[in-house]
C-alpha cells in the first residue's frame, strides 16, 4: 500500500515538473533574434580608459547569455534590438569620517545612461539611467580593487538594461 501511495505521489509530481526552464520561453517577443550593442562612449575623466568597453562586453555577454539573443555587428544584419550609450561619471568619495577626520569607507560611484531602440514587433526607444556603487575601505587604494569593485558594479548596470528590456513583455 505504502509502495502504491509513494509511485502515485511520484507520479503526479514528474507530471507536474516543466519539460524545459528558459527565460527565452514566453519572455521575450518572437520577433526578436538578433541584438546590437555599441561601444559605450566614455564622458568620465577618471574612469579606466578601457572601462567603456569593458562594461560594453558585459553588457553583450549578459544579453546573450541571459536572454538568449544572437549578436550581430553592424546594422545591415538586421538587428531587433539596438543600446547605444555612455558612462557619463567614475568618482570616489568618501563615506564617512571618524573622529580624527580620517576617511573609514569610500565609494566607488559609476553612472551610466542607455538608450535602446527596439525595431520589432513595433518601433520603440527606452532609456535607461543606472547609477550604482561599491563601497570599500579607505586603507585600500581603489587601484588595487578595482577589479573587483568594477565586477560588482558591472554586474548591477547589466541587470538594470536587463530589467528595463525586459520589463514591457
Amino acid at each position: 500500500m505504502r509502495f502504491l501511495l509513494f509511485s502515485v505521489v511520484i507520479l503526479l509530481l514528474t507530471s507536474c515538473w516543466p519539460t524545459s526552464v528558459s527565460f527565452r520561453d514566453g519572455s521575450v517577443p518572437p520577433e526578436w533574434k538578433r541584438f546590437m550593442v555599441n561601444v559605450l562612449e566614455s564622458k568620465a575623466a577618471n574612469a579606466p580608459i578601457s572601462y567603456g568597453s569593458n562594461l560594453t562586453e558585459e553588457i553583450r555577454d549578459g544579453i546573450q547569455n541571459r536572454v538568449g539573443l544572437t549578436l550581430v555587428s553592424n546594422e545591415q544584419d538586421d538587428p531587433q534590438i539596438v543600446i547605444t550609450g555612455a558612462v557619463n561619471s567614475y568618482e570616489v568619495t568618501p563615506l564617512s569620517l571618524q573622529d580624527n577626520t580620517t576617511d573609514v569607507k569610500n565609494r566607488l560611484t559609476i553612472r551610466a545612461s542607455f538608450e535602446i531602440f527596439i525595431s520589432a514587433p513595433e518601433e520603440e526607444i527606452m532609456e535607461v539611467s543606472s547609477a550604482r556603487f561599491a563601497d570599500f575601505d579607505a586603507t585600500q587604494d581603489v587601484g588595487s580593487i578595482q577589479t573587483q569593485l568594477l565586477a560588482e558594479i558591472n554586474e548591477q548596470i547589466v541587470q538594470d538594461v536587463l530589467n528595463k528590456l525586459l520589463s514591457n513583455w
